[in-house]
């Protein structure tokens, strides 16, 4: 029988998503193919250091430990590598070194993969190359370029925070296009005479519901015992303020989602915010916020709508 993908949240990444590639890609880049291959031969046995979005992805995979079954796991994480299967060995023994539940892959030798994105029932891919993700992007898909940003591993803290932006990253871009049009006035106006209309989804809706099915997994576990307490926490940061702050929360409520905190900035420097919220990841469309977020917290660039059109 078939190991089935439709009931879990299934999240690919590119190994410079989540560990340190700049030795190797250094030698690549300077020397060819051929002494990078040498160079990854020799380090074989010498784990990858951790890279931006690996908290992410370890608290991610530790929430498998809510399934009645290690056989049944609620996350699945698979590597989708710009690799041949030999030169992705090392990759795959740094998974190891970590203990990070990773056990499925595809290696493209030169290709990118996110072609398999729809066959994989993957929410969210991301990756630390630009065209991988531009090209995923086009093609429909969802996906994120995780960007050279400030991250802390702190062992201690098993809770998992994920922030996201709201236009152009959970809904379309129909009313930043509106927005970038018309100006603010215009904007409000919009998201007023439409309140009660939900918006169309972006690209990480489809996580991002996802996402809230595992946090209703964790209350019936509460249920159960009564000690433990809730890991995930969902956060919305967006540059939006009153009045269109409704829209958004009536768009979450129709998909079935709710987050847990939300920040309606209204123009204020996104990463004084993030800075103190602290989560293990932030998704948002617009390279001008992400400049600021990053600085502060692990960011990924979602290259979706009309702030990323050239």
């Amino acid at each position: 029988m078939p190991y089935e993908l439709d009931d879990r949240l299934v999240i690919g990444v590119a190994s410079s998503a989540v560990f340190d590639l700049n030795d190797s890609d250094a030698v690549f880049r300077s020397q060819g193919e051929e002494e990078y291959r040498k160079f990854q031969e020799k380090n074989l046995n010498n784990p990858l250091p951790k890279g931006i979005a690996y908290p992410f992805i370890k608290r991610l995979l530790s929430l498998n430990d809510l399934s009645a079954s290690p056989q049944d796991p609620i996350v699945e994480v698979v590597l989708l590598s710009r690799n041949d299967p030999d030169t992705g060995l090392r990759v795959m023994k740094t998974i190891e070194h970590y203990e990070l539940g990773m056990t499925r892959a595809i290696f493209m030798q030169g290709k990118s993969p996110y072609e398999y994105i729809p066959a994989l029932n993957i929410s969210l891919f991301l990756s630390g190359n630009k065209s991988d993700v531009d090209g995923a992007i086009k093609a429909g898909h969802p996906a994120g370029q995780v960007l050279k940003s400030k991250f802390d591993d702190d062992e201690s803290d098993k809770a998992l925070r994920i922030a996201f932006d709201f236009d152009g990253v959970l809904a379309s871009d129909e009313s930043e296009s509106v927005m970038q049009a018309s100006g603010l006035s215009e904007f409000h106006a919009h998201e007023l005479k439409n309140v009660m209309q939900p918006h169309n989804p972006g690209p990480l809706k489809e996580f991002l519901v996802r996402m809230a099915k595992i946090q209703s997994i964790e209350e019936s576990h509460k249920i159960l015992n009564s000690e433990y307490e809730n890991r995930i926490r969902v956060s919305i940061v967006t540059a939006r303020n009153a009045p269109s702050h409704e829209r958004a929360l009536n768009t979450l409520k129709s998909w079935g989602v709710m987050a847990n905190d939300a920040f309606f900035l209204g123009g204020i420097d996104k990463g004084r915010i993030l800075g103190v919220l602290k989560p293990h990841i932030f998704f948002d469309d617009q390279p001008s916020h992400l400049k600021s977020a990053s600085t502060v917290v692990p960011s990924v660039h979602i290259p979706f709508g009309i702030t990323n059109r050239d």
